[in-house]
């Protein structure tokens, strides 16, 4: 708590992650403003009024990777980016990709998060044009060793323009696609 008083005091925002519900209720008790994302896990204190600029597009392959692709967003948007989330468009039904193909055209950054077999990134990176995150969930069943093959799939991408973070990182997706969203606007 200590930390986050003083972060607030320097800087006026605030983004905790990956929060315990009982720590959620005393972050929440420091600033009139903070907001608890129950999904992402998240408590943020920041300007909720302030203007958020450019596309950034998190798509899901499932909506058990829900928390993963909250937590990227809550970041961008805490960043100052404007964010839209469409979930459960994975390649085990190629239609509904497709369906969203002229949504995936109009993104700056589109960041991909998907278990399994992690197969949708490399989709994604072949219909767009913009740059893509992939995120390496350990949600799911099978054999994705925590997430360690769809890592490795999409560490093996053929499709050009798609990166990687580590498996359910989120924030770090979300970071990454906030400054690319903030360079493709200059």
């Amino acid at each position: 708590m200590r930390l986050a008083r003083k972060l607030l005091a320097q800087h006026r925002h605030l983004l905790v992650l990956r929060v315990a519900p009982d720590v959620a209720r005393a972050l929440l008790r420091l600033d009139r403003r903070a907001v608890y994302h129950e999904s992402a896990r998240a408590v943020t204190v920041h300007d909720s009024t302030r203007r958020l600029r450019g596309d950034v597009l998190i798509v899901t392959a499932g909506t058990a990777d829900t928390p993963i692709a909250e937590e990227a967003r809550v970041t961008a948007e805490v960043m100052g980016s404007r964010v839209e989330v469409i979930s459960d468009v994975g390649v085990a039904g190629l239609h509904r990709v497709l369906a969203r193909h002229s949504r995936l055209l109009q993104a700056r950054v589109v960041v991909v998060i998907a278990g399994m077999d992690g197969a949708l990134p490399s989709v994604v990176g072949g219909l767009v044009h913009c740059p893509v995150i992939a995120v390496p969930t350990s949600i799911g069943y099978g054999a994705s060793f925590g997430g360690v093959a769809p890592l490795l799939t999409m560490l093996n991408s053929c499709a050009f323009g798609v990166g990687v973070v580590n498996i359910n990182n989120g924030f770090s997706a979300g970071c990454l696609a906030h400054r690319i969203n903030m360079v493709a606007g200059e």
